[in-house]
């Protein structure tokens, strides 16, 4: 639970380094280009890290690529461009439709805040990833039926399970620049933090406004390029959505920590939800009483079968990526944040592994944070390795060499961007001095649960003392529900013994810096044991502060949330109360830091894209930040390196069975072991292939909340879903790379096998509008 996050400007940080613990989900890929595809060809199979069966190169010549692609995660309104080089690649449909949020195309794509997916069905059947689900999965999973391991499948409606009180799908209706709203006047305005909070104070207007007596709606404003533009996104908010079917791990999560972010996989990653609304049609709290909702279009299922070559295009909500980053802050994303982060994820991966591992309710409440722990690490690791050894950076470096060279070489380009690049860097090297205490103060001592929720009843009770408008966005009266939903969550995700270890090693790693770049917090939580800082010094505080607490029942929370006064807090005898209250200047302190650097940032970084957009000539993409974006290429495979063999675009059944070893990660289930032995293939069989295909390679720009997003073929139809890149590219958040990046797509005609042969979802084929075929 984030103590301060600021909804409606997803891109509010505006240095690398403050955002190094965001745990993205889905692909991040880049590396040095290989050579020119030649003629040599691997099977997958024979290229994977674990078991695989033996197999013959094949004999057919490879398709070369049609295009170069130069990557981009294009806003919707920026595709009108694309329609010439669309239609060339053989794009069948209106390019229009993809210029439109409201179009039969994109109004099925849809946003779970925080993974993408798309409506299938005219009865609000949703189709995202598997680990798009765990949150679901955990909520309803117990030791004695654990769905996080054995899936589920509900075979009526009314079996329907509830996601949970956060769960949400987000439908945008429209999308409107703001930017002279939001930016008008800014540069006259002196003080730095004074900027930040006009820019705050006009967000919240515009958000105001566009919700007013639209209660089924939430809006927000959105920074574009680094703050040179800004957008408002208007978006249906529906509030009940149920899990319907997630396949088993064994094959949901197919693979795991050893094939993630690596070709070939043979993972199914894919799971269906299900929106509904009240019986009026609009949008409601979770009720049996709700009816399913029906949206105003579904992307339906391609009836056609995928090769090699063919035009895709993925639509969905992409978290974060940093291709508009200056070389300083590459270089501080180098030297301190991805190296920060790879630590980090290496110890608490570890702990959690020891504290859980002989207790089944501690293992299930610790899903979440392995999983996503696990898939950053990787991530991490795979972004250094090509920013260092792939020589992204260096890249980045001359990029910026260009640009100064650029502004340096007519006097009128001098006088409008004068010394801003260097500008930049001087505020990122002066916010070097707080980074680590502030990171550990508001990150990493909060992944604790229940020390996240004393923070949020606590700042709760400050900001109810203020007028609506003037309260930080995140504690507004329109978030209030969220909160509460947030904090009602812990009933089915904490676990104290978890949350004790998770909060102990945050404790021990602080322990462990510097003394300058240690957080006061430290201190204010030892006490007296300060001076000893040993791990069982830190142990015993701990098991202190939890032995007296009453935060871990779901009531207490919401009582203080809802009622308290600060006044009423300190009188509380709760000592994690009594922490988050000495804890609060500390974190205020942090927060000016940070408004001063964003309110500063707010008149630099606009110059910068200015500069850049004088020297490039052609339109470029703005990073991600999470609003509706389209990416598209073609599928193909790649060279890991310049010297290997070509990865073939599609991996296979029989190399899913191949790599069975009977325990996770590479435990296949029964029913589909059996379907694949009897030859049970039915309709799903690829022709060139000659088995039913698992996954697909696509050349194509996704990143970290495009998991889920639907990949569409030349006629709009959902020929699968995005999961995940290739570990050789996942730098690609800072250079894409268009010989190496690749991003890896579960096959539909896999997902409708699975129903059909494997796991007897007859009733989700038809719905999909496919006629079961195996018996």
């Amino acid at each position: 639970m984030s103590v301060r996050r600021h909804l409606g400007s997803p891109s509010r940080v505006s240095s690398v380094a403050l955002s190094v613990l965001a745990l993205g989900i889905g692909s991040s890929a880049c590396g040095r280009g290989s050579g020119p595809e030649g003629e040599a060809k691997v099977p997958v199979a024979a290229a994977s890290g674990s078991a695989a069966p033996p197999a013959t190169a094949p004999t057919t010549a490879p398709v070369l690529p049609r295009f170069a692609n130069p990557g981009g995660m294009w806003m919707p309104g920026q595709m009108p461009a694309h329609a010439a080089k669309l239609r060339e690649l053989g794009l069948g449909i209106d390019p229009a439709a993809l210029a439109d949020p409201t179009s039969g195309v994109l109004s099925a794509i849809v946003s779970l805040g925080g993974c993408s997916a798309s409506f299938v069905s005219k009865d609000g059947l949703i189709a995202t990833n598997h680990h798009c689900a765990t949150g679901a999965l955990q909520h309803n999973s117990t030791p004695s039926q654990n769905l996080l391991k054995d899936g589920f499948l509900a075979k009526t409606r009314g079996e329907e399970k509830n996601n949970g009180p956060q769960a949400r799908v987000f439908v945008t209706q429209a999308v409107t620049d703001v930017t002279a709203k939001v930016t008008d006047g800014l540069a006259k305005i002196t003080d730095d933090k004074a900027r930040e909070k006009a820019i705050e104070k006009r967000q919240k207007e515009i958000v105001a406004s566009c919700e007013k007596d639209r209660p089924s709606i939430r809006c927000s404003v959105a920074s574009f390029y680094e703050g040179a533009n800004y957008f408002l996104s208007e978006q249906l908010e529906i509030r009940d959505v149920r899990l319907v079917w997630a396949p088993p791990s064994g094959v949901g999560n197919y693979g795991g920590e050893i094939d993630n972010w690596r070709w070939p996989r043979h993972t199914g990653d894919v799971s269906f939800f299900r929106a509904y609304v009240g019986k009026d049609g609009k949008p409601a709290d979770y009720s049996p009483e709700n009816v399913p909702y029906h949206p105003s279009h579904f992307v339906p299922v391609a009836k056609e079968p995928l090769h090699e070559g063919d035009l895709v295009f993925v639509a969905g909500y992409p978290g974060r990526t940093s291709s508009l980053k200056t070389r300083t802050e590459v270089s501080e994303a180098v030297s301190w944040g991805y190296p920060r982060r790879q630590k980090l994820f290496e110890d608490y991966l570890a702990r959690l592994a020891d504290v859980t591992k002989d207790d089944k309710e501690a293992q299930i409440r610790a899903t979440s944070y392995v999983r996503r722990f696990g898939n950053a690490l990787t991530n991490t690791k795979g972004q250094l390795e090509g920013l260092v050894k792939g020589g992204l950076a260096e890249q980045k470096e001359k990029a910026e060499r260009d640009l100064r060279a650029f502004i340096e070489a007519e006097p009128a380009r001098k006088a409008t961007y004068g010394t801003v690049l260097d500008d930049i860097s001087k505020e990122v090297e002066r916010n070097a001095a707080h980074r680590e205490a502030d990171t550990e103060l508001r990150d990493e001592l909060h992944f604790a649960k229940l020390m996240g929720a004393a923070s949020t009843i606590v700042r709760m009770a400050e900001e109810r003392t203020k007028p609506d408008a003037e309260r930080d966005p995140e504690y507004q009266t329109r978030n209030w529900p969220r909160q509460q939903q947030g904090l009602a969550s812990l009933a089915t995700s904490y676990h104290p013994k978890v949350d004790q270890a998770v909060l102990g090693l945050a404790l021990e790693r602080i322990a462990k810096a510097p003394e300058k770049e240690r957080t006061a917090a430290f201190g204010i939580i030892m006490g007296a044991a300060a001076k000893d800082a040993s791990p069982e010094a830190i142990k015993k505080a701990v098991a202190a502060l939890y032995a007296k607490t009453t935060l871990g029942d779901d009531k207490v929370r919401a009582g203080l949330f809802e009622k308290a006064t600060t006044a009423d807090l300190k009188k509380s005898t709760d000592p994690l109360i009594q922490l988050a209250l000495k804890l609060r200047p500390l974190l205020k302190e942090a927060e000016d830091r940070q408004d001063r650097l964003v309110g500063r940032m707010a008149v630099l970084k606009p110059k910068y894209i200015e500069a850049m957009r004088a020297f490039r000539k052609e339109a470029f993409a703005p990073d991600a930040n999470g609003t509706l974006r389209i990416t598209y290429g073609t599928v193909r495979g790649y060279r890991p390196s310049a010297e290997a063999p070509l990865y073939e675009p599609f991996t296979k059944l029989s190399q899913v069975v191949a790599k069975n070893q009977g325990k996770e990660p590479f435990d296949v289930p029964s029913s589909l072991l059996a379907a694949q032995r009897a030859s049970k293939f039915g309709p799903y069989v690829d022709a060139k292939l000659g088995e039913v295909p698992v996954d697909f390679l696509a050349d194509l720009h996704i990143t970290g909340g495009n998991s889920g997003s639907a990949t569409l073929n030349a006629k709009g139809e959902l020929v699968g879903l995005v999961f995940d890149g290739n570990y050789e590219a996942m730098a690609s958040d800072w250079v894409f790379t268009p010989s190496l990046t690749r991003s890896i797509h579960v096959d539909i005609r896999y997902v409708l096998w699975l129903l059909d042969a494997a796991f007897g979802g007859d009733q989700l084929l038809e719905e999909l509008g496919v006629t079961p075929k195996i018996d």
